[in-house]
């Protein structure tokens, strides 16, 4: 039953097919029944993962896995110092990594929060008000103005019917509803069903009654529902590359460890001795810091985006937004500004009048080409203005924060600032026009006509359909006196109408009429006819202001922007074409024309199209998939019901944080505060930058742990004894390491950062270059740290030679942190630039300091105090990282 097309059927026709009475409604033992077989209408609740189920899944990482293998391992031969470091570190990781990705999946919880507690029925011939939970198919609702609609419905009786449903279907104006006949046409797309009401949406002016005929999950709210919880979420590229940086390094060291220790027993060397030295080795290749880091970077980079007005929900997703390289953005109240606006106006015999002035906000002024036009001196201009307050149901008021705000249809919100606009106030008029009767519009006539006593002479007071309201007209007012409307006339208006529509622009007609007393009474047919046409008003929701620069700025850095609305393709052309959204060789494609096409078509053309109209949730799906199929990183903009699913499966879902519904803030990553997409653009330099940081702190990491893995086996191959133990490859690994780490994820953004392409999904954390550089850098720090050893061996001293290197290794790297600040030399960029990395250092050096002269931690990490030469030597050593590296940044 939840999958028939019941706008295809009479309304006669449901209620048979329901079996039920409009008259009568379902009898309580029916309902009974069904209440049994359909279940309560609501929304289920998904399984949700617990927060046992989240922190297992932090040890499903390679490095993970390996580190708690060493940590075993180290336990059973007796090393428990190694053991209980490296376990506090994973547990301590994984604890941050669970408070990071606790977000709760809400998304049902806010589709929860939008049902209607109580709903109106029909029940045997009695109206009740029950509790919209025990909604059955076959139920008989009314609705009034400002009812939440508790379940889809068939209308069976309307009466000037308007409904918003922008949250399930994207489209920004409310959506005239009426009883109608079947709508033979298959496959109808949410927004033109024009005889359906569906859960979720709201009333916005008139009265029906509706037959129920689906239910909580069956509902078009409870499908979307469903995509929600069958859509798995996606890792992110960052995951994606530090899973396989880890995969490399993980076999890396296995293959290593394996290496030394048959090299060593093949030497003569003690099996035991040599299994504690592949575990040494294993130690000090993988970077215990790095997965801390990693987390610690983006949660500071959120706390960044959180200044500039997004919010990340998730850690990752900073990053993500860095690598993207499409943006599919809703229309309505993301790239425009949800607010209905007059922006042109005709009057006859004169050009178009532009209108100045955003949304609803009452200043503006009217000019004609540089000409500033004043409605007082204008008579045609203020009887239009006058028109549009008085033909008018809704309300503007101004809020406590300043801002003006609709009550009522949004497009009659429009009319009413247009007046404001011009000085006019309805308050004022109707001090000398009092209303004496009103034809409500509704969607036969398509017209609604106002009758006012000015001076005790009757005037009707007309607005609706150019095309109907023409057709009622044979007069024209102007200036110059009220004249007869000719036929070719009356077509050239209707070719200016087809016109400022291909704009996708809506337009309204005004007419105007003065009344003998004698027809106050009479039917709509005998009022709304002899009009004389005052003019048309030009209607659209406006772009923001800042999204053309904004549309530009994600152009020059590669990504590609996407407009998916539910609109008209007429307002989505409209509204790229003014933002330069699209460029000339995109299309712009129906939801019908996408759902006619194959998935291997689709695919081929994915690229080349960039606005998509008439859209639904299930297209969105698909335009998302099909773009990550052809390799591309999505990120998802919107802001209603409609967009959660698309939301969720795309690699970035964004949600508007002021006009944005629950159930798209839940769906989504990242929550934009001020509903403003130029912030989007923003946070993708922020995740560009964040990328790039943390880039610098695995290079950092690598080049380091390199370094002790070159110092090792180097050591073991010529001969010597071991040079460092485990416990102080970790001190050096996640103590003195990862400040200089965490610092190098705060410098500035590299210049050009949005100049370049988006990094591409498919590659690694580092490119073959920075590998080789990686590798060099390694063997520099290492040769220094066995230089250290090799020198503190003259005298014999074990202890003294390893204290060496321990002490040359650690100060070498915290140099080398300097070089990977920027390409640029440190000559250019300023040596003391980056404050985090100076006090960074200068802590790691006092830990260090520390560790070498408390007796109780020279014990714990078997070192020995150094002598005044001994100090000389490693500082000498120790600066040559940043000598040598600069040298190499001048030549290249």
């Amino acid at each position: 039953m939840a999958d028939k097309e019941w706008y295809y059927l009479k309304a006669s026709e449901v209620l048979e097919e329901l079996e039920t009475n409009r008259e009568e409604g379902l009898t309580i033992k029916i309902a009974r029944k069904r209440l049994d077989k359909y279940g309560r209408n609501i929304i289920q609740k998904k399984n949700q993962r617990t927060l046992y189920d989240m922190f297992l899944d932090q040890f499903k990482n390679f490095l993970v896995i390996i580190l708690l293998l060493a940590a075993v391992i180290s336990g059973i031969v007796g090393e428990i110092k190694d053991t209980i470091v490296i376990s506090v570190i994973v547990i301590l990781n994984s604890v941050l990594g669970v408070f990071q990705e606790n977000k709760a999946e809400e998304s049902l919880q806010a589709l929860r929060r939008m049902e209607t507690p109580t709903a109106q029925i029909l029940r045997q011939g009695k109206w009740r008000e029950i509790d919209s939970k025990e909604l059955v198919p076959g139920d008989v609702i009314e609705l009034k103005t400002g009812d939440a609609v508790s379940a889809d419905a068939r209308i069976i009786s309307a009466d000037n019917l308007k409904v918003q449903e922008a949250v399930l279907t994207g489209e920004s104006t409310a959506v005239e509803k009426n009883t109608g006949q079947r709508i033979e046409k298959e496959d109808l797309a949410l927004s033109d069903q024009a005889n359906m009401l569906f859960k979720g949406t709201t009333v916005i002016s008139g009265r029906a009654k509706a037959v129920v005929v689906a239910t909580g999950m069956d509902t078009e709210f409870g499908k979307i529902a469903t995509m929600i919880q069958n859509v798995s979420s996606e890792q992110t590229p960052l995951q994606k590359r530090l899973e396989r940086l880890s995969k490399k390094l993980g076999i890396g060291v296995l293959f290593i460890s394996a290496f030394i220790l048959v090299l060593g027993v093949w030497r003569g060397e003690s099996l035991f001795e040599m299994f504690m030295t592949g575990i040494t080795l294993a130690v000090a290749a993988i970077p215990e810091g790095l997965p801390a880091v990693v987390t610690i970077v983006l949660a500071l980079g959120v706390q960044r985006m959180i200044e500039n007005n997004a919010i990340i929900r998730r850690l990752p997703a900073v990053e993500t937004l860095g690598s993207a390289t499409a943006i599919c953005s809703d229309k309505t109240g993301t790239l425009t500004q949800n607010e209905m606006v007059v922006k042109e106006i005709y009057l006859p015999n004169k050009d178009l009048i532009q209108v100045s002035g955003s949304g609803y906000q009452p200043q503006g002024e009217f000019k004609q080409e540089k000409d500033k036009i004043l409605p007082a001196d204008n008579e045609e201009l203020e009887l239009l203005l006058k028109i549009s307050i008085l033909c008018n149901h809704a309300e503007l008021n101004k809020t406590e924060d300043g801002q003006w705000r609709v009550l009522g249809d949004p497009t009659e919100g429009a009319l009413l600032t247009l007046g404001l606009k011009g000085g006019l106030k309805r308050k004022e008029l109707l001090q000398n026009h009092r209303l004496e009767r009103e034809i409500e519009f509704n969607s036969d006539r398509k017209l609604m006509t106002t009758i006012y006593n000015t001076n005790n002479q009757l005037e009707a007071l007309v607005k609706g359909a150019p095309n109907v309201l023409l057709g009622k007209t044979d007069k024209v007012y102007s200036s110059k006196g009220i004249k007869e409307l000719s036929d070719k006339r009356r077509q050239e208006l209707l070719e200016l109408n087809k016109k400022l529509a291909s704009k996708g622009r809506r337009v309204l007609a005004l007419a105007w009429r003065q009344l003998d007393n004698d027809l106050l009474e009479v039917d709509s047919a005998e009022i709304e006819k002899e009009l004389v046409f005052v003019g048309f008003v030009s209607i659209i929701d406006p772009p923001r202001p800042e999204v053309k620069e904004a549309v530009a700025e994600c152009k020059d850095a590669g990504v590609k922007p996407i407009m998916i609305t539910g609109d008209h393709k007429a307002t989505a052309k409209a509204i790229a074409d003014e933002i330069d959204l699209t460029e000339d060789r995109d299309l712009v494609l129906s939801g019908n024309e996408l759902e006619n096409m194959i998935d291997a078509e689709f695919a081929q053309r994915v690229n080349q199209i960039g606005v998509y109209a008439r859209v639904t949730p299930k297209h969105k799906m698909r335009i998302v998939n099909t773009l990550q199929q052809r390799n591309h990183i999505v990120a998802m903009t919107g802001d209603g019901v409609n967009d959660a699913p698309a939301l969720k499966k795309a690699d970035i879902g964004i949600a508007m944080g002021d006009k944005g519904t629950d159930v798209a803030k839940e769906s989504s990553d990242l929550i934009l505060t001020d509903d403003n997409f130029a912030t989007i653009v923003t946070a993708i330099k922020e995740g560009r930058a964040i990328f790039d940081n943390i880039k610098k702190a695995v290079k950092f990491l690598l080049s380091c742990n390199l370094g002790e893995i070159f110092t090792l086996l180097v050591a073991l191959m010529i001969g010597f004894k071991r040079p460092l133990i485990p416990i102080q490859i970790l001190w050096v690994n996640l103590v003195t390491d990862s400040l200089p780490a965490l610092a190098l994820g705060l410098e500035n953004p590299e210049l050009g950062l949005m100049n370049r392409a988006p990094q591409n999904p498919n590659s690694g954390v580092l490119s073959s270059k920075e590998g080789w550089s990686i590798l060099g850098q390694g063997v520099l720090i290492g040769s220094l740290s066995l230089v250290g050893y090799w020198l503190g061996l003259q005298n014999g001293n074990l202890a003294k030679a390893r204290t060496m290197a321990f002490t040359v290794l650690a100060l070498a790297q915290l140099a080398h942190a300097f070089n990977l600040r920027s390409n640029k030399s440190l000559l250019e960029i300023g040596l003391l630039s980056n404050r985090y990395l100076v006090g960074g250092v200068l802590i790691s050096v006092l830990l260090q300091i520390i560790v070498l002269i408390t007796p109780f931690l020279q014990q714990i990490f078997e070192v020995v105090a150094l002598g005044a030469n001994d100090w000389g030597i490693v500082l000498g050593l120790s600066i040559i990282p940043i000598l040598v590296v600069e040298i190499f940044k001048q030549i290249i």
